[in-house]
């Protein structure tokens, strides 16, 4: 079984549009596209199988787009065992203006997932974590799934001994963070929605950060956009700042992060080098068009532009 089990519950396949310029309401010509697998843990699990580890994506996968997806992945030679339901699997599109260099994304919600296909998912989970170091939780849940889903799957992998990380938003995240994964990785929006307040500067978020360490988590990732990321664990907070880069699409940045923190995490390393990898991951990730991520090389090569200080 692989080290890492990362968990894709609500797939999909991602269409990138690229304009010269988008007009609301209006005729649009489109200038090119292209077409990946998405959904955030199968992001991961790319970024990770680009690094050399030996990963494992699983999840839910529903009707012809499924099939398609699962094509792609086996031409991409990464390893997946997904559990088959009925419905379809969802197209996400990210349309690119090329102007204003932004992103406008429009997700569709996923197939509807029936109780016995979420009970049969956590017994495979069961299963699959029995030889796994880390077992990652990230993206959303599609419908008919319950919210405390992502917490049941960390109870079961931690029973298992593997360290959790979990990458979610709303009542997904805040009802996760009961079970205590090993780590987290909110951004800033994430973190308000946890302690029910909004955050004016990085020491704010370094003091929520070392809150959740408090509860029992060991490792917290608080991601602030451009203004960089708080990292904490029992001894140290740091605030790490990337450089200047031309960004052209922030999808799949903090996807490339939370593969790196996997990477780092089967590593041993210090969280000092945690904040230069992956805030390295996340920055050359936004370089990218649509779908792409970093390489190992490109953030070996970068980590050395990442500015790190200290909070404490």
């Amino acid at each position: 079984m692989s080290k890492v089990i990362s968990v894709t519950m609500n797939p999909s396949m991602d269409k990138t549009i690229l304009l010269h310029k988008l007009v609301p309401y209006g005729l649009n010509r489109v200038r090119n596209t292209r077409i990946d697998p998405g959904g955030k843990g199968i992001n991961v699990g790319r970024v990770l199988q680009s690094f050399g580890v030996d990963v494992t994506v699983t999840g839910l996968i529903a009707g012809r787009q499924g099939e398609v997806l699962l094509e792609l992945l086996r031409e991409a030679e990464l390893n997946c065992d997904f559990l088959k339901i009925e419905g379809e699997t969802r197209t996400n599109y990210k349309i690119i203006d090329e102007s204003i260099n932004q992103v406008t994304e429009i997700n569709e919600q996923g197939f509807c997932v029936e109780p016995h296909d979420a009970d049969s998912f956590l017994e495979k989970l069961d299963q699959m974590s029995g030889q796994a170091e880390i077992v990652i939780l990230s993206g959303s849940l599609p419908p008919g799934i319950p919210i405390d889903f992502y917490g049941n799957c960390t109870e079961i992998a931690k029973k298992k001994g593997a360290k959790v990380l979990l990458d979610s938003d709303g009542a997904t995240l805040t009802e996760g963070l009961k079970a205590l994964p090993y780590a987290v990785k909110p951004n800033l929006r994430e973190l308000g929605t946890v302690f029910h307040k909004e955050f004016n500067n990085y020491r704010q978020v370094g003091e929520a950060a070392k809150k959740l360490i408090d509860q029992g988590i060991e490792i917290v990732i608080a991601s602030m956009g451009p203004d960089g990321a708080v990292y904490a664990n029992r001894n140290e907070i740091y605030k790490a700042d990337s450089w200047n880069i031309p960004v052209k699409s922030t999808v799949g940045a903090g996807d490339a992060m939370v593969a790196t923190l996997a990477y780092s995490i089967l590593k041993q390393d210090s969280l000092h080098e945690i904040a230069r990898l992956t805030t390295a991951a996340s920055t050359i990730t936004v370089s990218k068009i649509g779908t792409q991520f970093c390489s190992f090389g490109e953030v070996l090569e970068s980590a050395g532009k990442v500015n790190i200080r200290s909070l404490l």
